[in-house]
């Protein structure tokens, strides 16, 4: 697979998983779903929703899915690069939740963070490295 696809598949992994926290009501329908899935799953559901978690919710879902947008439409080296390094970002702080108590279905939004951000980030670091 060449790098503008995965970059392209990351995108679409993004758009298809975060669309649902962009606006309040599409979260309030997420919130309830992730919550029965991990109460039934055995993982432990969300907290009860409050205004500011939907506003948090609704500000990391809208600048995602225009995100997602942006390499869908240009899936340039650039942009795996900034991706991969976001998703570090966004792992490193799905630990620190899952190390505070957070419900643990976090664990299957982390596999992918982590795998998509190892993926687009391991081609730079050969990279700097000079393994090719």
């Amino acid at each position: 697979m060449t790098y503008p696809r995965i970059v392209r598949a990351s995108a679409w992994y993004d758009l298809i998983v975060t669309a649902g926290f962009a606006t309040p009501w599409t979260y309030t329908m997420l919130h309830g779903l992730l919550t029965s899935t991990g109460e039934s799953l055995g993982l432990g559901g969300l907290p009860p929703l409050d205004p500011f978690q939907v506003l948090y919710a609704n500000l990391m879902g809208s600048v995602v899915v225009v995100w997602a947008l942006l390499r869908l439409i240009k899936p340039l080296n650039l942009h795996g690069l900034l991706d991969g390094i976001a998703r570090a970002l966004f792992a490193s702080w799905q630990i620190y939740a899952l190390t505070h108590g957070a419900t643990r279905i976090l664990w299957l939004f982390l596999v992918f963070e982590a795998a998509f951000g190892l993926v687009q980030l391991i081609p730079w670091l050969r990279e700097l490295s000079g393994r090719n």
